[in-house]
């Protein structure tokens, strides 16, 4: 299930594209069936080892030219140029990171100027209810340690560790938000409520009976009811950015 917006984010095919954080890699694999060459990155070398087979998986299926690999590597010193990508998606990543600045600093860096970013978050009152819940929910190793409000991560993304010394210009551009999974905001409330864990509860199976079915089929019922509790209570929060220069453009198109 996708968090981001591709055609928001303006992905086109034979670009340069980096998945910071990219876990079991579902937005790599989007990216690569659109033909971009892409770069899944994380530091859980077993993850990767799986979104390295699927990728290999699918490489009768995707657009001539598009390219995929993996890279294990630490999110505050990534091994990459200045601007070498052409859109950057970091999904549900940044509540994990201590020094979530350095980070962010670390994305901008290696975003080519016009190119474009995507940050997705647990979304602020989601994230507020679970935590009131249960201590369980976040007080785990590698759990979220904190929760963004919209003005705060904008913020810190629009500076990208800039001092506050009058320096002109932003390190990027806000341009847009909004929000995803609505129907999941209410399961984790339901598996806080009745211990994180616990899996067995049956109301816990149940709802997760309709999430499944929701991936797999997407049925019109439950797209309906996305679109209505998208916006009020979605538990992600997309946040699209561009870095200040030239707009990033077709590579294909190239003459």
């Amino acid at each position: 299930m996708l968090t981001v917006d591709f055609d928001r984010l303006g992905l086109q095919p034979g670009e340069r594209v980096l998945d910071m954080g990219a876990g079991g890699g579902r937005h790599a694999f989007e990216m690569y069936r659109r033909g971009a060459d892409v770069i899944a990155f994380d530091q859980d070398a077993e993850e990767l080892a799986k979104v390295s087979d699927w990728f290999f998986a699918m490489r009768d299926e995707v657009p001539e030219g598009a390219n995929a690999e993996v890279k294990e590597g630490d999110a505050l010193s990534l091994p990459f140029a200045d601007g070498e990508f052409d859109r950057i998606v970091a999904a549900e990543v940044l509540e994990h990171i201590h020094r979530d600045v350095d980070a962010i600093k670390e994305l901008v860096r290696v975003l080519r100027p016009g190119g474009t970013l995507a940050i997705s978050v647990p979304r602020w009152l989601p994230e507020v209810v679970n935590w009131k819940l249960s201590e369980d929910y976040h007080n785990t190793a590698g759990g979220h340690i904190r929760i963004y409000t919209d003005h705060e991560l904008i913020d810190k993304v629009t500076k990208a560790g800039r001092p506050n010394d009058g320096t002109p210009g932003e390190a990027m551009i806000f341009e847009g938000k909004s929000y995803a999974h609505g129907l999941h905001a209410p399961y984790w409330w339901l598996k806080s409520a009745v211990g994180v864990d616990n899996d067995k509860h049956v109301l816990v199976k149940a709802y997760h009976q309709i999430l499944v079915w929701e991936i797999m089929k997407n049925p019109l019922p439950l797209r309906l009811a996305g679109k209505v509790l998208d916006p009020m209570i979605g538990k992600s929060m997309v946040l699209y950015f561009r870095k200040p220069g030239p707009i990033a453009t077709d590579p294909t198109s190239a003459a």
